[in-house]
């Protein structure tokens, strides 16, 4: 069994430890007051015992808490009372080196928790221990002078999470949509550089991937950009390749047949559309920003976002060759194809795409193909997006963070305008939390629900703070140079924080448990959805009430929760023990997502999760978990026909794994090693995680790096769905 030191390293638990701890505080009492050999060996077994249970490494505060229990069970107040003290006058110590402590364990690659924190960075290179070096120091900053006591209390108890602390001490925001289409009609700056309107669609490209470069170093969430503003250069690239075929058969005294020079033509234009988006699939991959990973960004792909004709096609050729790459993979340093985890593909399916016989019915084909191999590209659907968000469709920021659609801010033709548009940042409330604080007394449920939620209200707040005041020269990129505004140099970045122009969200997670733990049963039963609908439609009014007071756009987000799921299932289990349904496993369920251990079939599921998307306007993702279906692409057609008709965004959630110590490309497993869950090769028993890629969808992108034990936890007990 393994214990999680304050440090964050994984070591063996030893019992001797507990023992020596007792016998050092059962030394400093008087004889009549202490404890018996016999004693201290029994309270010892049970806090063995006791972690053993857990079904996880527990942490050396959880493990001093149960002694201090077992010591008083046993009536030895005056031991407990020397124990308590050795552990305050410890921390008193401690408190002056933590953040040396875990900056050593990061460098020293001994911080399981660091290694852990997010499924797309490697933690022993040298650019992320950077960036987690750089983050320690930030939350050392926030926990001690940003925020006030009572918002890190909260947060360290798992009550609310405080979302990227280690990027707070910066003036950094979360997340963005790039402004794409005018800086590359109208020009940027990269580096202090002049980057003219590119002649080009090759030349778009690679300007493209510098700019979200550029912008994945000066903000710490993801970021998106439509397809369709790369598609105008394809038809410069057209006129460009025509004039050079003609001026070759000029020169060599061919014929100008049109026919010939059209065939030509379009043949050179597609190799180039190829080269152009290779090159973003693989500068993006392996492009590394400051950091330590590769840009999160999504690849939005709409074809009703430029006008019918030729233009529309044009986008239809880049998309398809989107696909057709993503298909194939991209080869690891072993030369075998695997599963990219950036950039994201979200393809939305129209009336004009979705059903057979429709003229772009071919993409979405591709699209299916590409899903059932690669995991992407996820699926919006224009019907009900319209329904949802006036009439408009637009990507999310990153993997599913939604702007609100603001009449404010109108676009010349007509529509509203989402490119260039940001969001300040994220608090989340553990809604387990609040139901098992209220020991399922209804009253009570709404009375802390509502304390909780001025909590988030109040820390949200410091986020928006902390960025007032900004100048634009601290991201030239963003605020000067095009991806989100055209400032001028010192004008500071406050008038983008009101009125609608960016939000900052409200996440929650938990719905499912926070059911159980009140009700008894789950939200999909009728009782339950009730329920949870109107804790969905509360959060809902306090956004509304706080915008409307203050100016700034609130929205309610279903959080995509990585690392937090275990922590949030840690603390609970901490202060509440193990309650079934509720505590008893080692993560908690993301936003308003059925349970992945629930028997329920795929077209119910997204039913029934469609009416908590409209309730999540500030961003959420259904998903599906389905068996391999790259031999069965018409079931996954009928898939996205029920998405297009019933739900806004919703994926299908696949298998790409390869070991390769023997080759296999089957499904790589999770199996039980002594307490701790590891990946191992069904065929050849290889665990070596160097030389296993595994791709699963965590959050709503993929991760490939691994995972901790609570989000490991809940990826081998999902059921499939189809």
């Amino acid at each position: 069994m393994k214990v999680i030191k304050r440090n964050g390293s994984e070591v063996e638990f030893d019992v001797n430890k507990i023992i020596d701890a007792i016998h050092g505080a059962n030394n400093s009492v008087p004889e009549q007051f202490s404890m018996t050999p016999l004693q201290i060996k029994r309270i010892a077994e049970a806090v063995t015992i006791a972690c053993g249970g857990l079904g996880r490494a527990p942490a050396v505060e959880e493990i001093q808490d149960m002694v201090e229990k077992e010591i008083m069970r046993h009536g030895a107040y005056e031991v407990a009372k020397e124990y308590i003290t050795y552990r305050y006058n410890r921390t008193l110590i401690r408190q002056s080196n933590t953040t040396d402590e875990k900056i050593i364990a990061l460098i020293d690659r001994a911080n399981e928790e660091a290694k852990q924190e997010n499924s797309n960075k490697n933690p022993i290179i040298n650019s992320t221990q950077r960036d987690y070096m750089a983050g320690e120091v930030s939350k050392d900053l926030t926990r001690r002078i940003l925020l006030p006591e009572d918002i890190m209390a909260a947060h360290d108890a798992g009550i609310i999470h405080f979302h990227d602390s280690d990027y707070f001490a910066q003036r950094e925001h979360n997340c963005d949509l790039i402004n794409l289409e005018d800086m590359l009609q109208n020009g940027t700056v990269i580096s202090e550089t002049m980057i003219e309107k590119p002649h080009s669609f090759y030349t778009a490209c690679n300007i493209t991937t510098q700019i979200i470069a550029q912008v994945a170093s000066n903000q710490y969430g993801g970021q998106s950009f439509s397809l369709a503003h790369l598609a105008p250069f394809v038809d410069v690239s057209r006129k460009k390749i025509r004039a050079y075929v003609i001026s070759e058969r000029e020169a060599t005294g061919e014929p100008l047949d049109e026919d010939i020079i059209n065939t030509l033509t379009e043949r050179r234009l597609k190799e180039e559309i190829k080269n152009g988006i290779q090159t973003i699939q693989y500068q993006l991959i392996t492009l590394m920003t400051c950091n330590g990973q590769a840009p999160f960004v999504t690849m939005f792909m709409y074809l009703d976002e430029v006008p019918e004709g030729r233009l529309r096609d044009d986008l239809a050729m880049c998309i398809e060759e989107v696909l057709r790459q993503r298909y194939k993979g991209v080869k690891n340093e072993k030369g075998i194809w695997i599963t990219p985890a950036f950039p994201k593909l979200i393809y939305v399916l129209d009336e004009d795409n979705v059903y057979r016989g429709t003229k772009y019915f071919y993409l979405t084909e591709l699209a299916a193909s590409c899903s059932a191999k690669r995991l992407v590209p996820d699926y919006i659907s224009a019907k009900v997006m319209k329904e949802l968000k006036k009439g408009e469709v637009y990507p999310c920021m990153g993997c599913r963070s939604f702007l609100t659609v603001e009449d404010n801010y109108m676009l010349p033709d007509g529509h509203h305008q989402f490119y260039g548009r940001f969001n300040q940042g994220v608090v989340t409330i553990n809604l387990v939390d609040v139901a098992c604080s209220s020991y399922g007394d209804m009253n009570k449920f709404w009375e802390i629900l509502d304390e909780r939620l001025e909590l988030c209200h109040r820390a949200l707040r410091y986020r928006h703070e902390r960025l007032l005041g900004t100048p634009s020269d601290v991201a030239p990129i963003l605020w000067q140079h095009g991806a989100i505004a055209r400032l001028k140099k010192g004008e500071v970045i406050d008038d983008l924080l009101f009125n609608g122009y960016s939000t900052i969200s409200l996440g929650y997670a938990g719905l499912c448990e926070m059911c159980y733990r009140m009700i008894g049963e789950s939200h999909t039963t009728e009782k339950g959805r009730e329920f949870a609908l109107a804790v969905m439609q509360r959060l809902n009014d306090k956004c509304a009430f706080w915008k409307a007071n203050e100016n700034i756009s609130y929205s309610v987000y279903g959080t995509p929760m990585e690392s937090t799921t275990y922590k949030f299932a840690k603390c609970l289990q901490q202060r509440f023990g193990i309650i079934p349904h509720v505590t008893d496993k080692n993560y908690i369920t993301n936003s308003y997502h059925v349970h992945v251990e629930e028997e329920i079939d795929a077209f119910t599921k997204l039913r029934f999760e469609a009416d908590f998307q409209k309730l999540s306007p500030g961003g959420a993702i259904s998903y599906i978990e389905v068996p391999d279906m790259q031999s069965n692409i018409p079931a996954v057609i009928d898939v996205l026909e029920y998405i297009y008709d019933n739900i806004m965004y919703a994926e299908l959630n696949t298998k790409s794994d390869y070991c390769a110590e023997c080759g296999y490309d089957g499904e790589i497993k999770i199996v039980d090693d002594s307490g701790k869950l590891v990946w191992e090769c069904p065929n050849c028993g290889n665990r070596n995680q160097d030389t296993l890629s595994v791709a699963r969808r965590t959050c709503g992108y993929i991760g490939t790096q691994f995972w901790n034990q609570g989000r490991t936890q809940e990826i081998q007990d999902r059921v499939l769905h189809l």
